[in-house]
């Protein structure tokens, strides 16, 4: 059954209702058939929304801003070098000043309570394009892919290997949303936040889903229907390369690795990718890889979330 999702925030997957996850994967899906049909579908004519960016961002931008321009609307690019906020305006009062000028926020940046503090400011729908703790429109846009090669998500198993970032509590919480198992396979002092790891584990309780944190990737893959890595140094953390390139050696996604796996075993990359290091060309330019279709498959979930929120 439909649930209305007007003017309501996407912060964390971990907030949206199981129904309201699968809204957007199939309001998704019907938005790609559409463009791929060529029929226009122009919900958000009149609309405008509002993108902050304190992160640079290749996907992110272009896919929001196309997103709203195939939608009928209309997207605005804010930089942090080009606000207020550079010059110490709260980022509560940037929330109430945009949300009369605006149908929409989406923000991208490094400190996940300025996502929070700008929802609890504004009286319009905000979206988080990314933060350092989240990245939801990625793992909806995730959970259409799958959907889509594997014609399911409840039982699929998921197996996330490298770093326990943001990615990652993005992936657990999606899968408990929808009863997809995710195991998190990483080394000892990368594992993903506690806090975050507790409630997909509570939340997975309602679909059945297993929310695990591992350490042997071998094993891990070897029942897996998806693999999926991401950079072992986030933006913002390359003062960590080293280290961490050090300490993730044994969790690159490469041919043996793979190997490991099922035949039909998916792999995924939410890019980019630092080709050598999380994962081997190999492995991102095989017949199992689907990366650039899933970077696809952010325009048309993005689309769906612009749609019903605002």
């Amino acid at each position: 059954m439909a649930v209305c999702m007007k003017g309501k925030d996407v912060i964390s997957i971990h907030d949206l209702s199981t129904e309201e996850v699968w809204q957007i994967v199939k309001t998704a899906e019907m938005i790609k058939m559409l463009k791929l049909s060529g029929q226009p579908y122009t919900p958000l004519v009149g609309k405008t929304l509002g993108m902050i960016f304190t992160k640079s961002s290749t996907r992110t931008r272009i896919s929001f801003e196309v997103g709203m321009n195939q939608l009928g609307g209309h997207a605005i690019f804010l930089s942090s070098n080009d606000m207020q906020l550079k010059r110490g305006e709260t980022i509560t009062d940037t929330g109430r000043v945009l949300s009369g000028y605006l149908d929409g926020i989406m923000i991208r940046t490094f400190a996940h309570q300025d996502v929070v503090d700008l929802a609890a400011a504004a009286n319009i729908p905000v979206i988080n394009g990314l933060t350092d703790l989240l990245h939801p429109c990625q793992v909806l846009a995730d959970l259409l892919t799958i959907y889509e090669k594997k014609g399911r998500l409840q039982g699929i198993k998921l197996t996330y290997v490298g770093d326990g970032n943001n990615m990652a509590h993005s992936l657990m919480y999606g899968g408990a949303k929808v009863g997809m198992d995710v195991d998190i396979c990483c080394p000892e002092g990368y594992d993903p936040d506690p806090a975050v790891f507790r409630s997909a584990v509570e939340d997975a309780k309602a679909t059945g889903a297993k929310i695990q944190v591992t350490r042997d990737p071998f094993r891990s893959v070897a029942d897996a229907d998806i693999i999926y890595t991401d950079v072992w140094a986030s933006m913002g953390q390359e003062a960590e390369h080293d280290k961490k390139v050090a300490a993730l050696q044994g969790y690159q996604v490469n041919a043996k690795l793979l190997a490991a796996a099922k035949k039909d075993t998916l792999f995924m990359h939410c890019l980019p990718a630092h080709r050598g290091e999380e994962v081997t060309d190999e492995v991102a330019d095989g017949p199992n890889s689907v990366i650039f279709h899933q970077a696809e498959n952010r325009l048309h979930a993005q689309k769906a979330i612009l749609a019903l929120v605002m």
